[in-house]
């Protein structure tokens, strides 16, 4: 996993009192290495980490990271050979994800900056962006892929039905019906 936590980014655990426990609880540890206070806060980032598991995994153990975009451009060059900052990042430990693994392990690398420009370019909330991003990331930390038409359909089909249980619109929508430009898709 990515180095320990800053002093705001303490591990946390999902499984808190209260919650229902037929859902996989998963080990979330959020680090906060951007600036600003817009950011979601750990119970959010909690409840969207558990609405994008997929029911055969039992048990996770997730670093979600807030990045400033140097660090993120840092990494998407040399994960990517792409030289600039993304949204996005995932990171599946083992390489990639098994099928039938009830264990999912992974970091999600967000861009605190890209994500506040996309979301304000979008005419979104940000909370509204962060969520599809971290959806995002958590399908492709369980081997989803959007590289080819027929992948990237399936993966947004299964973004707006989370989303959608979780309160939020289409995320490939903007606006009063317009349709989104699309998510720049970095996640790897």
């Amino acid at each position: 996993m990515l180095s320990p936590p800053d002093n705001r980014g303490n591990a946390l655990s999902a499984a808190g009192a209260g919650e229902p426990t037929t859902s996989p609880q998963p080990a979330l540890s959020v680090q906060y290495a951007a600036a600003g206070d817009d950011l979601p806060a750990r119970p959010l980032l909690r409840r969207w980490v558990r609405a994008a598991l997929g029911s055969e995994v039992a048990a996770t153990a997730i670093v979600l990271r807030f990045v400033e975009e140097s660090e993120s451009r840092t990494l998407n060059r040399r994960y990517r050979n792409l030289d600039r900052p993304t949204n996005v990042l995932a990171f599946v430990y083992d390489g990639e994800r098994r099928a039938g693994a009830d264990m999912l392990s992974g970091d999600i690398i967000l861009c605190a900056p890209v994500l506040r420009r996309e979301a304000i370019s979008q005419g979104k909330p940000l909370p509204a962006h962060c969520a599809h991003l971290v959806v995002h990331g958590m399908l492709h930390l369980q081997g989803y892929q959007h590289d080819r038409a027929a992948g990237a359909a399936q993966m947004e089909r299964r973004e707006i039905e989370i989303l959608a249980r979780l309160g939020f619109g289409d995320p490939y929508v903007i606006g009063p019906g317009l349709p989104a430009k699309p998510v720049r898709r970095a996640s790897r």
